[in-house]
């Protein structure tokens, strides 16, 4: 999913569903950096992608909670 796609999508989300898909994507991220340590992970910038998300997930919680 593109990026523009993904932050519309999570801005028609509700705070709650926000909040799950949140603590989806930090277990994701720690499955990823656990797979990294083990040198089972192949593709690593996987791990950026994760975070990147992870940051764009918690701003649209931020700016549901301000309005």
């Amino acid at each position: 999913m593109k990026t523009k796609e993904y932050v519309k999508d999570l801005k028609a989300k509700s705070v709650a569903e926000l909040n799950n898909e949140l603590v989806a994507a930090k277990k994701e991220l720690f499955n990823l950096r656990f797979q990294n340590a083990t040198n089972q992970l192949d593709n690593t910038s996987r791990i950026k992608e994760v975070r990147r998300n992870i940051a764009r997930i918690q701003g649209a919680i931020t700016e549901k909670a301000n309005a």
